[in-house]
Order: C-alpha cells, then sequence, then structure tokens
C-alpha cells in the first residue's frame, strides 16, 4: 500500500460540478474543517464541460426544485466572492405545447410554479415566434412561459465553485488517480490514489459515471447507469436572437436554447445509447459514443423536430457534443448516506439535470458530511429505493437508458 500522504475531514472523489459545490459549500458553512476533491484529470473536464446547462428550476418532480434555487442563490455569492460575472443568461423557459396531453401537464406545471411562488403566464401563439423566430406555432395548442429560469456556461460555473472552496481552504488535487477505497468493518475510512493513501472521516462518491465502481468495493450498487447525452449546434442565423428564451417542445421529445446567435439543440431518441461504468475510458475527451455522431438519431427525429422548426432541413449543423449523465428507472437523484456503510455518501444520478441541481446537491451533501441534517428533504433519492440491482448489468443499463427516452419536461 502506498504511504500516507494525507489526513482529512472529507474526501470527495470526482472534481465534477458535484464535487466541486461540495467542497464550496463545505469550506464555506465548516471553516477549519478540511476537505481534499481528488481528480483524475482536470476538474470539469468530463459530463460538467459537456452539460447544455438549463437551469431549469420549474419541473414536474418537485424534489429538485429547492436544489436548483439554491443554485441560483449561489451564483449570486459566487460572483460577489470572485467580483467576476458568470454571465448567466436569465431567458426565461418557454413550453410548447401541441397535444391534449402536453397541454394537461403544462397546465400541472404552471400550478407547480405557482405553488413554489415563481413567476409565469401564457403567450399568445404570435408573442412566442416573435421571440423565437425560429419556431412555428401554427399547431401550437398552450404555450407557457416562466421568466425567472436561465441558462449558464457549465464549465465556468463548476470552476466558479472550485475557485471559490480552494479560496476557502479546499484543497483540489488533479492529476490523482483514486485506485481504491479503503473499507474495513463496514466502514470507509479513506481512499487509496497513485500518489499515496488518503485517510478521511468521511469519503463522498462524486464520481460521476465511474461512480458505480468505488461504490461497488464497499457492496454498494448504486441504482444508476452512464447514458449519452447528446446535443447539436447549428449555424449562425438571423432567426436565431441571442437573448431568445429556451424552450422545451415535449410533442417533439426535444430542447433548444439560443448558442452565440446560433441554436443549441437536444432530442430525445427513442433507443438511448448506454455503457457500463467499468467499460469506460478514464478520459472521455476522444472517446467515440456512435460513429454517426448522433446523425441517426436526428433523422429518426427529423419530422416531429422540422414541425416546430421548419428551417431544420436547411440549417447547417456546426457542432455536436455527447456526454455521459447518470440515469435512474424513475429519473431522480442518488444522493445521501449509505445504508449499511459507514463514512461513506453518494452525490450521482443526475438525470440530465445536474448543473440545475448542483448548488442544492452541494450543499446537502456538505451537511451531511459535518453530520449534520440535509437542509433539502433527500428521502426520494435514496441509495436503496430499487432494492438488490446489479448496477453493471445488460438488464440494469437499458433500463436506465429508456428512462432518458421517455423523458419529457423533467
Amino acid at each position: 500500500m502506498p504511504a500516507i500522504f494525507k489526513k482529512t475531514d472529507v474526501l470527495v472523489i470526482g472534481g465534477g460540478i458535484f464535487g466541486c459545490s461540495i467542497a464550496y459549500y463545505f469550506t464555506r458553512n465548516h471553516p477549519g474543517k478540511k476537505i481534499i476533491v481528488v481528480e483524475r484529470n482536470e476538474i470539469c473536464n468530463a459530463a460538467t464541460s459537456r452539460a447544455a446547462a438549463l437551469m431549469t428550476i420549474v419541473r414536474s418532480k418537485q424534489s429538485y426544485i429547492p436544489l436548483a434555487l439554491e443554485t441560483y442563490q449561489a451564483v449570486v455569492k459566487l460572483e460577489e466572492h470572485l467580483g467576476e460575472s458568470l454571465n448567466m443568461r436569465l431567458s426565461g423557459m418557454m413550453h410548447v405545447a401541441a397535444s391534449d396531453n402536453t397541454v394537461k401537464e403544462l397546465d400541472h406545471l404552471m400550478g407547480i410554479a405557482q405553488k413554489f411562488k415563481q413567476p409565469y403566464n401564457y403567450l399568445s401563439n404570435n408573442e412566442a415566434n416573435r421571440m423565437c423566430p425560429w419556431l412555428n406555432t401554427d399547431e401550437v395548442m398552450r404555450i407557457g412561459f416562466l421568466p425567472g429560469e436561465a441558462y449558464c456556461d457549465p464549465y465556468l460555473l463548476g470552476t466558479f465553485f472550485a475557485r471559490c472552496a480552494k479560496k476557502q481552504g479546499a484543497e483540489m488535487i488533479q492529476g490523482c488517480e483514486v485506485t481504491g477505497i479503503i473499507y474495513n468493518n463496514s466502514s470507509v475510512q479513506g481512499v487509496k490514489t497513485s500518489l499515496g493513501t488518503i485517510e478521511a472521516n468521511v469519503v463522498i462518491d462524486a464520481a460521476g459515471a465511474w461512480a458505480p465502481i468505488w461504490a461497488m468495493q464497499t457492496g454498494t450498487a448504486i441504482p444508476m447507469a452512464p447514458v449519452r447525452s447528446q446535443y447539436w449546434i447549428t449555424e449562425k442565423a438571423d432567426i436565431f436572437p441571442e437573448h431568445a428564451p429556451m424552450v422545451l417542445l415535449p410533442d417533439a421529445q426535444a430542447y433548444a436554447r439560443p448558442e452565440g446567435g446560433a441554436l443549441l439543440f437536444g432530442v430525445r431518441e427513442q433507443k438511448s445509447l448506454y455503457a457500463s461504468p467499468d467499460r469506460i475510458p478514464d478520459d472521455i475527451n476522444h472517446f467515440v459514443f456512435s460513429e454517426d455522431k448522433g446523425m441517426n438519431d436526428l433523422a429518426e427525429n427529423a419530422e416531429k423536430l422540422a414541425r416546430f422548426f421548419p428551417a431544420f432541413y436547411e440549417t447547417g449543423i456546426k457542432y455536436y457534443v455527447a456526454g455521459f449523465s447518470g440515469y435512474t428507472p424513475d429519473g431522480q437523484l442518488v444522493i445521501g448516506k449509505v445504508p449499511g456503510v459507514e463514512n461513506f455518501l453518494l452525490a450521482s444520478g443526475c438525470c440530465g439535470a445536474g448543473i440545475a441541481v448542483s448548488g442544492g446537491v452541494g450543499l446537502a451533501l456538505a451537511e451531511l458530511a459535518a453530520g449534520n441534517i440535509s437542509p433539502f428533504n433527500l428521502s426520494e433519492f435514496s441509495v436503496s429505493r430499487f432494492g438488490d440491482i446489479d448496477p453493471f448489468s445488460d438488464e440494469w443499463l437499458e433500463k436506465c437508458a429508456r428512462a432518458r427516452s421517455l423523458k419529457r419536461s423533467g
């Protein structure tokens, strides 16, 4: 065993946005205590940097809403701390309904907005078209608008968390690979790394797509799977105003947002691609998710998308971005304490909402790591809610992938 080279109160495996957020809140709320984040590559360089970063607040899964609201509060404090702007785009979110079912879902969602005191209103089809010239509203039945919602640069938000955490005393060790969990008598006592052993009073597994590998060393099966998330960015065009709102199109299983004079959009393919956590390379920068760069999925959804985006067929695609998100069958996070394992916490299963809920996840895990009660109700995010599972089996991976394919408005 490598020599012990560090001791700490809290050790976080993974320097993505969850790990950096946990470090920020822990150092902010518990000065004098030590936290180390271990990242084998560079911070926020895997799933975080590839996120579309729609910071959705109002969603059908109400358990996410308090977590997302905390993220918005965190942005203000991070900017004040660093004296810099994150340049978060408060564009608002447009929900477009073109069927009886999606109209019913939209009205329910607007009721949730009212419950959580979030501003909302309905738009006429002409108003929506003026705001988003690319959007065809001829067949649209109802449009809801949530003006308080935003999107951001996900890498920038993650690094804002990291920089503030470092200023508050966190240690971020990059280029250091975790090689094993130190686990004795039902208790996690630290980790083995490529630089030596780090002893810790609490270990938090925030390793993203690789989290199940480390959790399994304690006999814990994380109920999630790494599933491909993908989106495309068009060429610039006048029909894509920079200050247009984000748009959700549940009837096309698609979403879109402005991207510097172009349009960033994603679709929910019928069969989402997944990978077993133990078959994903350490660095996904050069990982080929599919040889066709998602073009078959785009072709599969083209007719539904063109119904709302008629210029789709004549608009050039400039960029394709793909990454892994951790999906669960019920679309809920996997965060909190691990039953039967002492001193071990999980921050996993982002289900495509990791950027939006990063503040709430960070605060919750920081308080649990300090031995306190979470300020949020985490009961829906329990690691044991699916019973005994094999997180590496094809049956389980396919079940999680289906959750992404069927995802609508959150």
